[in-house]
């Protein structure tokens, strides 16, 4: 009887560049490694939304990149969904969320946790504004060092003595929340927990354990995403 080898294992047609993001689908629709243009991320419950994987020029790595505003609704819910249920073990008393795609985050996940309001940082400054009551900020994205966070003086007694909950879209070098936590303790907040929806790779961890005081496991994700190396045609965790 003649043996045949195993037939290669079939992978997924390429996903137009519009379609990622577009929807949140059962655990079962992950492909193993290597990758070739999309990661599986998973949520929390075991589905999958797959990723854009993004090659780093000039290395043998890439990531997997999250663009949130670019999310269907559905998305964009399901990740508020997931990070609210993650955050509510903190029991914060209010949200503070980082500009510019962390704003619309904080803002569903404030409302998942029962709260009436959030208390959004900003970079553009109004003529009422406090220089006392912002930092410098930059990050991965917009390396701009001219750019200043904001905090509304008219939101202060929101965050002074409370416990804040401060969330970002992603967390990836660590720079923007780092600057939120830097404004925070401007006026002596440290917060109850920090959450993403994305927590990509590792290398925001040295960063944000010098400028967070709170233990590691206060620093939550809807998803993780690792850094990638190549692999053949494709992609796996490096």
């Amino acid at each position: 009887m003649t043996e045949h080898p195993p037939a290669p294992e079939a992978r997924p047609a390429p996903m137009r560049p519009q379609d990622f993001w577009q929807a949140v689908e059962p655990a079962e629709a992950a492909a193993p490694a290597p990758w070739t243009d999309r990661f599986p991320a998973r949520l929390p419950d075991g589905r999958v939304l797959h990723l854009p994987i993004r090659p780093l020029a000039g290395t043998g790595n890439a990531i997997a990149s999250l663009i949130l505003n670019q999310a269907s609704f559905a998305v964009e819910a399901a990740l508020a969904d997931a990070l609210a249920e993650r955050l509510a073990p903190f029991r914060p008393d209010i949200v503070a969320g980082l500009p510019t795609l962390g704003l619309p985050l904080a803002r569903a996940v404030a409302e998942r946790l029962g709260h009436a309001r959030y208390a959004p940082f900003g970079t553009s400054r109004k003529f009422w504004y406090d220089e006392g009551l912002s930092v410098p900020l930059s990050s991965i994205t917009s390396p701009d060092a001219t750019r200043r966070l904001y905090l509304d003086p008219r939101l202060l007694p929101l965050v002074e003595g409370a416990r804040v909950a401060l969330v970002d879209d992603v967390i990836s070098s660590g720079t923007s929340i780092s600057a939120g936590l830097g404004l925070l303790a401007r006026i002596g907040v440290t917060p109850v927990a920090v959450g993403c929806a994305m927590l990509q790779t590792e290398r925001w961890r040295p960063g944000l354990a010098e400028a967070f005081a709170g233990p590691p496991e206060a620093v939550v994700g809807a998803f993780r995403s690792p850094l990638l190396a190549r692999d053949g045609e494709g992609w796996r965790e490096a």
